[in-house]
């Protein structure tokens, strides 16, 4: 299960602080393969106005950055967000540092030098915790949503998504209960590119038709929410 984990992170956000440029390029690189969108900080105190600004699905600091800390940034973050799974990385193996990074509830503490598959291994850390544990959504009688696959499950088959259907549909289950308007819907599908309502109606009949019709309520002339 933990190697389907890492699709969980597909649409999701994560907000990257490390002052070292080779090493962040090359982080960086790695974290491009699995979320939506990667934000980078060269120091402390641009991370937490970028998280601010922001609010990335997961957080990941370098200890020692100018300006602010990487715990001291983890510290402001956990006043606001107790939930938010969080990658400390640090050359440093002194016990004070671990502590600190351990009082404040982080997911994964890598020591440098670290590889790719130390990375990866934390990446699943936070995609479980994102989950909650929870990989499948119960929509209704015979209909789930499996978060790994990115497909439904209807009367025990499998109905694969494209890439903008899942996007979409695991959108409307982070905001459950919200009415989401085509401006907002667009934004978080197409960024700047703005695309008319007629592709965002045309999408949303396309999952439809693949779950339930019933499953999206239209808020006319507004926008849609997950009945």
């Amino acid at each position: 299960m933990q190697n389907r984990a890492l699709n969980l992170l597909e649409n999701r956000t994560i907000l990257y602080a490390e002052d070292e440029d080779g090493i962040r390029e090359n982080v960086i690189f790695i974290l491009e393969m699995f979320f939506k969108k990667v934000y980078s900080a060269k120091d402390g105190k641009e991370a937490f106005l970028l998280y601010e600004e922001l609010k990335p699905d997961v957080l990941m600091v370098d200890i020692c950055m100018p300006y602010a800390d990487g715990l001291e940034v983890v510290q402001k973050v956990r006043k606001q967000n107790s939930k938010i799974p969080i990658i400390v990385l640090s050359a440093h193996r002194d016990e004070e540092y671990l502590w600190r990074a351990v009082e404040q509830k982080i997911s994964k503490y890598l020591t440098k030098p670290f590889d790719k598959d130390e990375i990866l291994e934390a990446l699943k850390v936070c995609a479980m915790e994102l989950a909650d544990g929870v990989f499948e959504e119960e929509l209704g009688e015979n209909l789930k949503y499996d978060l790994c696959q990115k497909s439904f499950i209807k009367s025990g088959e499998v109905v694969a998504l494209s890439d903008k259907e899942s996007r979409l549909f695991e959108y409307f289950l982070i905001n459950r209960g919200k009415v989401l308007s085509f401006e907002t819907i667009s934004e978080h599908l197409w960024g700047y590119e703005s695309p008319s309502k007629e592709a965002i109606k045309a999408l949303v009949k396309s999952v439809r038709k693949k779950a339930d019709e019933n499953i999206i309520s239209n808020h006319y002339g507004v926008g849609y929410s997950l009945a």
